[in-house]
């Protein structure tokens, strides 16, 4: 199967994206480790900061008008695609235990397979399931090697915790289904411009007490620095290479490359010596990439479609 222009560029969006996402975790736990950022305020830098960017970013660009029936539509997709996903996923892993909430995280490809049969028509072939059982499989080895290597941390509520980065995934994979096509229609800084601000103006009034109680003071170079990652290169760049990779892919495709990120936390751990090398990691990886490989050459309602 030969790719496009565009559906290589949309791959290499989603692979810099993943990556981005998964470096995120351990630099957003140094920071929160310092006891003044909270998860919820973690969430607040990364909504905020990145709204600010857009609105930077689109002062640079040529003005885009967009009507206010979409402006309502992009609220709507603020609220599947940022704040329920953010917000659920954050919480619930407070609940719950790390390595249960990395299991319930790999059947974000699955929702998506079959919201994307309901809502775009497109077919459930055998290389698809496949695909994802694969991609699956290599993530869950991933998971359980790092279990391991170290203590289980325990929840204090597994059941709610585990609902909720359900409800996370759900959420994603919802809005990647139903936005599909209607992101077409304007730029990606547009879209992020907008869908950041209503995310935003809906997050902004539950934080308010977090803020004024935070300690800023106390808060070291280091940490800035976490923040300004998290916030530059883990939201606004990552959120680009996601459109980007969402208007030019499947989103059954599109929610495989989540099985990227425990690749990236895993090197991560290796390189800062928490973690070492297998052979069971070199078969996880390998069974990541042959399942999104497996899902790129599956069929497509159409050819136009990657």
């Amino acid at each position: 199967m030969k790719l496009t222009s565009a559906q290589w560029k949309g791959h290499a969006a989603m692979l810099g994206a993943n990556t981005m996402w998964g470096l995120m975790s351990p630099v957003a736990k140094m920071v929160m480790s310092a006891g003044v950022v909270s998860p919820l305020l973690m969430t607040d830098f990364r909504i905020v900061g990145a709204a600010i960017l857009f609105w930077i970013a689109s002062l640079l660009l040529p003005r885009e008008h967009v009507c206010p029936k979409d402006k309502l539509l992009l609220a709507g997709a603020a609220v599947l695609g940022i704040v329920t996903n953010q917000g659920c996923f954050i919480f619930g892993v407070g609940f719950t235990s790390p390595g249960e909430a990395s299991i319930i995280t790999t059947t974000m490809p699955l929702w998506v397979m079959v919201l994307a049969a309901f809502v775009l028509g497109e077919p459930i072939t055998l290389k698809k399931v496949g695909g994802i059982v694969l991609g699956a499989s290599g993530a869950l080895l991933l998971v359980a090697s790092s279990w391991g290597s170290g203590a289980v941390v325990k929840g204090d509520n597994p059941l709610l915790g585990d609902l909720l980065v359900l409800a996370a995934q759900l959420s994603y994979a919802t809005y990647l289904t139903f936005y599909k096509n209607f992101i077409r229609k304007y730029s990606v800084v547009t879209l992020m411009k907008w869908m950041f601000t209503f995310a935003a103006c809906i997050i902004l009034p539950f934080s308010i007490p977090s803020i004024l109680s935070a300690e800023w003071s106390d808060m070291g170079a280091a940490e800035w620095c976490g923040v300004a990652y998290v916030v530059g290169f883990a939201t606004f760049v990552a959120y680009i290479c996601i459109m980007i990779g969402q208007k030019a892919l499947r989103p059954t495709l599109v929610g495989m490359y989540n099985y990227v990120q425990p690749i990236v936390a895993t090197c991560v751990g290796i390189y800062l010596g928490l973690d070492r090398f297998t052979a069971t990691k070199a078969v996880a990886v390998a069974l990541i990439f042959s399942g999104v490989w497996l899902v790129t050459v599956s069929r497509a309602k159409s050819v136009s479609q990657a």
